[in-house]
């Protein structure tokens, strides 16, 4: 499966990082960062530039933060470069 953030034409990308931040919008990121799977299992809060991640099990949490390295360049894209400086994963 390709995450959507390779597929997202570049106009909605601009639409997004148009739109005025909130939570939805940081869910909607979230989503098409991570895709379906890691959405359902998590929940996240965006606070001061920290996007916290609330992970049902453990093992996601851990899963999570192995692919922070990929998931927060997305999100950067998706939401703006200065938006989100780093993932904080709670369990």
């Amino acid at each position: 499966m390709v995450p959507i953030t390779l597929a997202l034409p570049g106009a909605l990308v601009e639409l997004l990082r148009g739109s005025p931040l909130s939570d939805g919008k940081v869910g909607f990121a979230w989503s098409a960062a991570v895709g379906p799977a890691v959405q359902r299992v998590t929940a996240v809060k965006l606070e001061r530039g920290v996007l916290f991640v609330e992970a049902q099990t453990a093992a996601w949490a851990s899963e999570i933060r192995r692919s922070s390295p990929t998931i927060l360049p997305r999100l950067k894209k998706l939401l703006g470069e200065d938006t989100v400086s780093r993932i904080e994963v709670r369990c």
